[in-house]
């Protein structure tokens, strides 16, 4: 009996190793990381990147957006977990590279000539037969043929042996360029993410880790977060106003701004935007001059969408373009009363800047210095107004620099032309400014310049806003005869003053009465004063229970409204209504009267239909005034537009890998997709009566109908047999 050795075994390390390796590099791992990139890049698509963080918390709410930042849902694609997975991408990817391509270079090299001649009874395409030719004769035929079809052949010479008798067995090959694909798709994914790692926020926060430099929020620069201008890879933006230069670009991270340096000056000499009829953009671009000191001479360029310009290996693209600190003359406009302000009548302002606190008499008595922010000013607002005539304005005024996508469903679904026709008009320059009380809250406000036709009737549109995440509420003005605002804006001060008020309330019983009925006249006068002090809102009323004061007007229809509810029985509360209405409108323009009488103007007759739609007009918008937070508007009276770009200033050298990679991509798929490797072998024995036998085979590395027919052709030219039906004259492949 003798002792058989037993295999040592493996240290537990190395086969945990090897099991790592092993898993590192197998297909299932691969793909799940590809399956959540390809998730992450979805979510990326969807969810917009680099947003300030107040425009998530408007979108999720507080919980989920915070929840969402801390996954790093806002900046995906350089998030740290997922530059992890792109990298285990890429590891195991070299995996399969390393561990597959001395497999594919040896299976390059071989025929497989060496088969055995009874192997070949085991393939699906198969056939065997007697020619009357000697072997050396078939042979040299067999050849000829392979050789015009263009197969790469190997053959091999046998004695009689153990192992088999002797013959010729000829090995071919075609389509061996299958095995390339699979190298070059594989490699192709690894360049990507090579390229894309390279060209990403990762060589930035590797510099700004190991320089320790620390990101700004806004305002100044610090001393320590300066990147090199020698920055292998970055994705930066440059703000230039017209007529400045500047080579400071900036680039975003979750925790602020890194400043990064040209190693030129761009300096914007002017930015053009052209417009199509409707108004709407259709060209632009911003004629630059590059500085670069080691050059004697300027270079201009212009830049425009989708035609950037490249200098010394930075990329420069049109990205946007905002307000360079326009100069605007703002004329306020009082709602309470005429005069009596002081201060200049124009305010001059700088886009962008602030002016200092508004006088005290400017505000409501007893309200908090307010200081004005100009926030914005544009010149083109194209707003569709087809269907929006008897509606309340939009949100704003359609902003040429973004993308409305509230409409996108109505774009969606059959490409029959839908109802309704667009009518795209350019309703004017509005100035957007912002009131800034002394605890740091503020409305957003928002006046147009001109007025805009609405219901066939020309209306000015003063907009309003308690945060950005609102939209805004328009106030229609009706425009008088002059296309101005005077009209109105007399009324209302007119409303507010009490002697005028109640002369507007005598004529109006004086003009209403009978003759020789003096108490039906002073009864009207009353009832007149009476509903002028209650829309005017010198008549403090009664909120119901549980109501704030503060969500009740105090004048307008709605106080009327309440007056009726609280002194007059359900029952009569319809006619009633119905007479004060009456009473208010004949008051009311008794008042407009007279403040054009106190302008040194001529009074209107009530019968002219155009006086009659702008007091109609005028009582809607007049009680609605009474929402208006502040008794002062600034009107936009002139300004100088100064426009700045906004430029994306890029250096990619991972950019060329990525191109290589893609290449490399393509020609892996199609060779994988449409090149098929096939091998074949021919057998040829000769016989005792001077014939020879043949036997072939065929194998394919995907089973066709082209496989199919290549084989009945290959069978027909050796065997000389007939082909099956299926069998049709192809094109040679390689």
């Amino acid at each position: 009996m003798t002792a058989q050795a037993l295999p040592s075994p493996v240290p537990a390390r190395h086969s945990r190793r090897r099991e790592l390796l092993d898993l590192l590099a197998s297909m299932r791992f691969a793909i799940a990381l590809l399956t959540v990139i390809c998730i992450a890049s979805a979510i990326g698509t969807v969810v917009k990147q680099g947003e300030p963080m107040v425009n998530y918390v408007d979108q999720f709410g507080p919980f989920w957006a915070e929840a969402f930042g801390a996954l790093g849902l806002y900046r995906i694609y350089s998030s740290a977990w997922f530059l992890v997975i792109l990298a285990f991408l890429v590891i195991s990817t070299s995996l399969c590279i390393a561990r597959n391509t001395p497999k594919i270079l040896a299976d390059w090299r071989t025929h497989k000539e060496g088969i055995r001649e009874r192997a070949l009874q085991a393939f699906h395409h198969k056939a065997a037969g007697q020619l009357a030719e000697p072997a050396n004769v078939v042979e040299g035929k067999v050849l000829q043929t392979l050789q015009a079809q263009g197969w790469s052949i190997k053959t091999q010479q046998r004695d009689a042996s153990k192992q088999g008798e002797a013959g010729v067995m000829i090995a071919a090959r075609l389509g061996k360029a299958n095995k390339v694909g699979y190298i070059a798709a594989h490699t192709a994914i690894v360049l990507v993410c090579l390229g894309g790692l390279f060209d990403g926020d990762l060589v930035v926060k590797v510099q700004a880790w190991a320089q320790d430099l620390q990101p700004f929020r806004g305002g100044t620069e610090l001393a320590n977060s300066r990147l090199s201008e020698r920055n292998p890879a970055y994705r930066a933006q440059l703000f230039v106003s017209e007529g400045q230069r500047t080579n400071a670009s900036v680039i975003h991270l979750e925790q602020g701004m890194l400043v990064q340096p040209l190693p030129f000056e761009i300096e914007l000499k002017k930015f053009v935007v052209e417009y199509y009829e409707t108004g709407m953009p259709k060209r632009f671009a911003s004629d630059i001059v590059i500085h670069d000191p080691r050059e004697k001479v300027a270079k201009p360029f212009t830049i425009e969408v989708n035609h950037p310009v490249v200098y010394d290996g930075v990329t420069i693209f049109q990205s946007s373009f905002e307000d360079g600190g326009s100069l605007v003359k703002l004329r306020p406009l009082y709602l309470d009363r005429a005069g009596g302000r002081s201060g200049p009548e124009v305010l001059d302002a700088t886009v962008g800047g602030s002016v200092a606190a508004l006088p005290a008499d400017w505000l409501a008595q007893g309200a908090s210095p307010l200081q004005l922010e100009v926030t914005g000013l544009r010149v083109i607002n194209v707003e569709n107004l087809a269907d929006a005539q008897s509606a309340a304005p939009a949100a704003a005024a359609t902003d040429v620099r973004g993308v409305n996508l509230s409409d996108l469903s109505k774009h969606l679904g059959s490409g029959a032309r839908p109802g309704g026709n667009k009518q795209l008009v350019n309703i004017g320059p509005s100035v957007t400014y912002k009131l800034r009380d002394a605890a740091g809250q503020a409305r957003e406000y928002q006046n147009f310049m001109v007025p805009v036709e609405l219901d066939g009737y020309r209306m000015f549109l003063l907009g309003v806003r308690d945060t950005p995440a609102e939209s805004y509420r328009y106030l229609r003005v009706p425009a008088d005869e002059a296309m101005s605002l005077q009209g109105w804006l007399r009324l209302r001060q007119a409303l507010n003053d009490k002697v005028l008020r109640d002369e507007a309330a005598r004529r109006f019983g004086e003009a209403s009465g009978p003759v020789d009925r003096a108490e039906v006249r002073e009864q009207l006068t009353v009832s007149a004063q009476r509903s002028l002090d209650l829309f005017a809102g010198a008549v403090a009323l009664e909120t119901a229970a549980g109501q704030p004061a503060s969500d009740v007007p105090n004048g307008g229809l709605m106080a009327l409204s309440r007056f009726i509810e609280q002194v007059v029985p359900p029952a009569q509360r319809e006619q009633t209504s119905g007479t004060l209405i009456r009473i208010l409108n004949g008051a009311l323009f008794e008042l407009y009267n007279l403040s054009r009488t106190k302008a040194g103007l001529p009074a209107q007759s009530i019968d002219d239909p155009a006086v009659q739609a702008f007091m109609s007009r005028a009582v809607l918008s007049l009680s609605d005034a009474m929402l208006y937070p502040v008794p002062v508007v600034f009107m936009l009276d002139s300004f100088e537009q100064r426009q700045a770009s906004v430029f994306q200033v890029t250096r990619t050298p991972g950019r060329n890998v990525v191109y290589l990679g893609c290449v490399l991509l393509i020609i892996g798929v199609f060779a994988m997709l449409y090149i098929r490797d096939r091998r074949l072998w021919v057998w040829l024995q000769q016989d005792a009566g001077g014939g020879t036998r043949v036997q072939m085979a065929l194998s394919s590395t995907r089973q066709t109908l082209d496989t199919d027919r290549e084989f009945d052709r290959l069978r027909q030219t050796v065997l000389g047999e007939a082909p099956n039906d299926l069998t049709a004259p192809t094109a040679k492949e390689s």
